[in-house]
């Protein structure tokens, strides 16, 4: 099994301006990476994160942005975001008809291209861009905005996905998953095969702890060494 990552939601911080603090926190937990939600309003029904404000986040912060593209034709808007090397990008395969372009694009900022699959999305829609991914972003809610609940179906398609890429000789593509990870239910995506986690209010951002000690139950409660459950 793949080692985990965690990569909390910028959206699910509620002020902005004590972000740096919240980053802080982060960096000092070993957060692998930092998810940033990028909007446009017509692919999704909401507005979130333009081009600046994720320049912005590289100022802020030295964790990995993991940036996932809710826009229309990524390809054509991908210079918009200064991707710098090492990035996840993730384009939706229900947002352009050049998928494969857009992944070759990303891959020349030195980044890792990432698909993202909408709940409705069959996992065949990857078959013939394999050789291109870093990783496939499993929708567990349908996109557009926190706080909904997992579809849980979405368990076995994650566990579906795992075994088509093992079956097709890349076990090294990992599976990130957003939507309701919480800790109850971020074990079950692991123990399915997920191992990029995007932590949002149900998790690392609930008020019920602090910003460490969510991080640290997380990341026991993912933990197949431990056998821990919640």
């Amino acid at each position: 099994m793949k080692e985990m990552k965690l990569s909390p939601s910028v959206m699910c911080i509620s002020q902005w301006r004590g972000a740096e603090a919240v980053f802080k926190q982060l960096e000092a937990e070993g957060v692998e990476l930092l998810h940033a939600d990028a909007m446009d309003g017509t692919f999704v029904p909401n507005l979130m994160l333009g081009t600046e404000s994720i320049k912005n986040l590289r100022k802020m912060t030295s964790i990995p942005l993991d940036i996932h593209l809710m826009i229309e034709h990524p390809e054509d808007k991908l210079s918009w975001f200064d991707i710098q090397p090492g990035e996840y990008v993730s384009v939706h395969a229900e947002s352009t008809r050049n998928l494969q372009r857009a992944l070759t694009r990303i891959q020349e900022y030195g980044a890792k291209p990432m698909v993202a699959l909408n709940p409705a999305t069959p996992i065949y829609m990857i078959e013939d861009v394999l050789e291109d991914l870093a990783g496939v972003l499993v929708m567990t809610v349908n996109p557009g905005f926190a706080g909904q609940r997992l579809i849980p179906q979405m368990l076995d398609k994650i566990a579906r996905l795992r075994s088509f890429l093992d079956r097709e000789g890349r076990p090294e593509v990992s599976i990130e998953v957003d939507g309701n990870v919480s800790f109850e239910n971020g074990r079950k995506m692991r123990l399915a095969g997920a191992d990029i986690f995007v932590g949002g209010t149900s998790s690392i951002f609930s008020n019920e702890s602090t910003v460490a000690e969510n991080i640290r139950r997380f990341r026991e409660c993912v933990s197949m060494e431990s056998g821990v459950g919640v």
